[in-house]
């Protein structure tokens, strides 16, 4: 009994100490069990970072080649762009030199337009005739039938020819000889003296250029129907003085007749009446002012119509033959004198002269216009 009560503890004792271990036993593989789960967590994680890790790298070696290409693209571009500017550039500078050129040409075209200008203005002042032309009574010489004119129109064509001429100065003299050989003769010579009582004077010969000269036609066209006038107020509207011309114009105790036709022009008060017949335009024209009934009675100014076409417009510019210019005449006789002289030198064949045909002097000072006869056989067009 005493052994087997002194054994009972002891059993006891191991008992408690395998529940301990089980215990243990059984907290350490809760722990494991966690740690387990955690490693694997762990594992996981490892393997989700790993891929993130390789999916990052792979966005990396894609974004690097991308931006390489972006890079490589942006130098492209760059080159492009410089190529581009440079273009332009070269564009702009060959535009630039081609302004400057064309500027160049511009002021050269600029300066031949106004030596032109020049050289038309003097020409026209050359060409233009400065002179009034006096009335004069025109003999009438026959007369051509026109079947469709029916009578309607004057018509008249009056040749207009300007006298050759050229401007002798002081010192200066023209000779016209007989004959186109003793001309030449005296030209050939350099300088020619002339005995004037006990003096002598030298004189040198030239050839003479005319200035230009002109030579046309004016046709002239006079309706026998129609009759312009002119200085009309404006005190109605237009309608209203239109009916008023025509009715002045209409009236016979006036010396008018039936109205065909009204022009009238309110800016300028001025315009045509054309009659139904003839002859009625030619009676008011003499005239010259007519009566017209406004809000008054006006005077206007009366006249026919005249249609001017200038044809067979021609210039010429020549070198008379039979004709020299003597020039350097010293001053120091009497104009008619010393003219006188001049004539009998060169009428002497001794001095190669011969039959003067007309002669004029001109002393120092003075200024003469001498004109020519038209002799187209004498003259080098």
């Amino acid at each position: 009994m005493g052994d087997s009560d002194a054994a009972k503890p002891l059993v006891n004792g191991k008992m408690d100490n395998v529940d301990d271990e089980e215990q243990k036993l059984s907290v350490a593989k809760e722990e494991l069990k966690q740690l387990t789960k955690q490693l694997e967590k762990a594992e996981d994680e490892k393997s989700r970072l790993q891929l993130a890790k390789l999916s990052a790298e792979d966005s990396k070696k894609e974004a690097s080649k991308d931006l390489i290409a972006l890079q490589q693209q942006g130098e492209r571009r760059q080159e492009e762009f410089s190529q581009t500017v440079k273009g332009i550039q070269n564009d702009i500078s060959m535009l630039e030199n081609g302004n400057k050129d064309l500027m160049e040409k511009l002021k050269k075209s600029q300066a031949k337009l106004q030596a032109k200008k020049t050289e038309s203005a003097t020409l026209q002042q050359k060409f233009k005739i400065h002179v009034q032309i006096p009335e004069k009574k025109v003999k009438f010489t026959r007369k051509e039938e026109d079947s469709d004119d029916s009578g309607q129109h004057i018509k008249g064509v009056f040749t207009i020819a300007q006298r050759p001429s050229v401007l002798l100065k002081g010192g200066q003299a023209l000779i016209t000889f007989e004959e186109e050989k003793v001309a030449a003769q005296i030209l050939k010579m350099a300088k020619c003296t002339v005995s004037c009582d006990k003096d002598k004077v030298h004189v040198k010969p030239k050839s003479l250029t005319l200035d230009p000269f002109v030579k046309f036609e004016i046709h002239l066209d006079v309706s026998t129907k129609t009759l312009s006038y002119s200085n009309v107020p404006f005190p109605l509207s237009e309608e209203r003085m239109r009916d008023r011309l025509e009715i002045s114009f209409s009236k016979p105790s006036r010396g008018g007749g039936e109205v065909q036709r009204v022009d009238y022009d309110k800016h300028t008060g001025k315009g045509q009446i054309t009659f139904l017949n003839t002859g009625v335009a030619e009676r008011l024209a003499l005239k010259r002012k007519y009566s017209v009934d406004m809000d008054r009675e006006v005077n206007v100014n009366v006249d026919l119509v005249y249609n001017y076409t200038l044809k067979k417009f021609q210039t010429f510019c020549g070198t008379p033959k039979r004709t020299i210019l003597l020039y350097g005449i010293a001053d120091f006789q009497d104009e008619e004198d010393l003219q006188d002289h001049l004539e009998i030198h060169f009428q002497k064949p001794s001095n190669y002269g011969g039959e003067v045909e007309c002669i004029k002097y001109v002393s120092g000072g003075n200024e003469v216009k001498a004109f020519f006869t038209e002799d187209v056989a004498e003259m080098e067009a």
